[in-house]
């Protein structure tokens, strides 16, 4: 077993949380995105807002792929801004 997976599966654990939930490979694609398209520190932080997203009730492929278009449109430099400039 490789770290990524141990430390997945422990983690899941000790949150109790299913393993089988996990979409690792769409995460570490997403938080790829954002540390490109915006900033790296924007990655952790996005993964988080993620899991509150999920909390909340958002189907995890739909806040995913939101959150994947807004990271490549801030790199595009096409994003909103809650500013509106």
């Amino acid at each position: 077993m490789n770290v990524l997976n141990e430390w997945t599966a422990l983690a899941c654990k000790e949150l109790g949380v299913d393993p089988a939930r996990v979409d690792r490979d769409l995460i570490l694609e997403l938080t790829k995105e954002v540390a490109h398209g915006v900033a790296r520190p924007a990655a952790p932080l996005t993964a988080y807002l993620l899991g509150l997203a999920q909390g909340a009730g958002t189907a995890p492929e739909d806040a995913v792929a939101r959150l994947t278009a807004l990271a490549r449109d801030w790199g595009q430099g096409a994003a909103p801004t809650l500013t509106g400039d």
